[in-house]
């Protein structure tokens, strides 16, 4: 709680922080803040060539049936992939003067999750256009699923980026590690295209039960399965719990190591 309290007590800095890498995020390109919703388009664009027209998943609308579920991916990936490196990123700061530490990771994973959010404007267009009925009850759980994604992001950016500052090969692991990862969790494909062997691997992955939750809201137009939600929740709860004490027992030595 004490933790809790000092990180709140510096709330400002944190706004600060997302604000500061919102706003030069994209600073000297062309196009700006419009890459916010181009990068997920231009996404979904090669995606839906590869497996539509290509490969040919067979599933109706796959454009939509990969949109709703590679925007938060795209939150997800980026969170950790860019965050391994945040507190190397910030070694100066703390070199110099006294924070929580916690605030580092908070701010990079809030400004990503900002992100998300104003790329799911572009999500719920493109669903407009395209006739896609809203289920309100369904789109009611979608609050609770994105603060499961965003506890999960954080969790794990803690953890890595924490890591990150003792052993710097882990950030250019992380790459890897992200790109086999989504690849083992359902956003071009569907969890019911798993052999049913597999299935329980696969359910061993938090992001799973996220995606399923975004898809069944989004794409279905359903409320997700109380199992769904029940195994989300855990794993948000138990990825941010690790993270958390995994950093805290870190972070006494940053300023030594950077």
């Amino acid at each position: 709680m004490k933790a809790i309290k000092e990180i709140y007590a510096y709330r400002e800095m944190i706004f600060s922080l997302v604000h500061r890498d919102l706003k030069g995020r994209y600073k000297g390109s062309v196009l700006g803040f419009a890459w916010t919703f181009l990068n997920p388009l231009l996404q979904l664009a090669v995606y839906t060539m590869v497996f539509s027209i290509i490969m040919r998943s067979g599933i109706e609308d796959y454009y939509l049936y990969l949109f709703v579920a590679l925007v938060p991916w795209i939150f997800f990936s980026t969170s950790i992939s860019g965050g391994a490196g945040c507190i190397r990123a910030q070694g100066g700061m703390i070199t110099k003067i006294y924070f929580p530490r916690e605030v580092i990771p908070i701010s990079y994973v809030t400004s990503q999750f900002v992100n998300m959010l104003l790329s799911l404007i572009v999500v719920f267009l493109v669903l407009l256009i395209a006739g896609k009925p809203m289920n309100i009850e369904a789109l009611l759980f979608m609050p609770l699923i994105m603060v499961i994604e965003y506890f999960i992001a954080l969790g794990m950016t803690m953890l890595i980026s924490a890591i990150t500052v003792y052993w710097r090969d882990v950030e250019y692991f992380v790459g890897i590690v992200m790109m086999a990862w989504q690849f083992a969790t359902p956003v071009m494909y569907g969890l019911e295209q798993i052999p049913q062997a597999l299935v329980p691997y696969f359910n061993m992955n938090p992001m799973t039960h996220v995606i399923v939750a975004y898809r069944d809201i989004l794409y279905y137009g359903r409320i997700p399965e109380i199992s769904t939600l029940t195994s989300a929740v855990i794993f948000g709860i138990v990825v941010f719990v690790i993270g958390w004490i995994v950093f805290s027992m870190l972070k006494k030595h940053f300023a030594e190591e950077l």
